[in-house]
């Protein structure tokens, strides 16, 4: 009996989801027969925006070949991140990047340092042990004061 139980209750499960689901698909038609395409071309449209990102505008521009030789004074395990380190006091000194904050200037939001994702995959793609002995970089500033270090086309 109990297996007949079972077999009874499934297809009633069954019965009911197929019951529902052609309610679902009634009603999904409905909406986008509402829509005509030019509607849907507008959300589209309003959606890029959203994912538009910041054009900054670029104040200062320059090309770099940042030595990296130091890092190899370090122990094989902190070669990479001496690496990093090193691209970023080049960059703050050469672009006169004031990280430093005085008492006047903690309301003001700070330039950033940002080092972009190429060059953190250049200086790691031989490991932690064995980072490049230099590199060429372009680094630029934009009206905020906010410097981005890029890796050169050239590369």
């Amino acid at each position: 009996m109990s297996k007949e139980t079972k077999q009874q209750t499934v297809p009633q499960e069954e019965e009911q989801e197929l019951a529902e689901a052609p309610q679902e698909i009634v009603e999904q038609p409905e909406a986008v027969a509402a829509k005509t395409p030019v509607e849907a071309e507008a959300q589209v449209e309003e959606a890029k925006p959203k994912r538009k990102k910041k054009e900054e505008e670029i104040v200062e521009e320059r090309f770099y070949t940042i030595p990296l030789s130091r890092a190899l004074v370090r122990p094989p395990k902190k070669r990479a991140p001496r690496a990093m380190q090193l691209i970023k006091v080049f960059v703050t000194k050469h672009m006169k990047l004031q990280i430093k904050v005085t008492e006047e200037e903690e309301e003001e939001e700070l330039p950033q340092l940002i080092v972009s994702k190429e060059i953190n995959e250049k200086i790691w793609a031989r490991g932690i042990e064995k980072p490049p002995r230099k590199i060429k970089t372009r680094v630029t500033k934009d009206k905020d004061g906010n410097v981005t270090v890029y890796l050169a086309e050239n590369q």
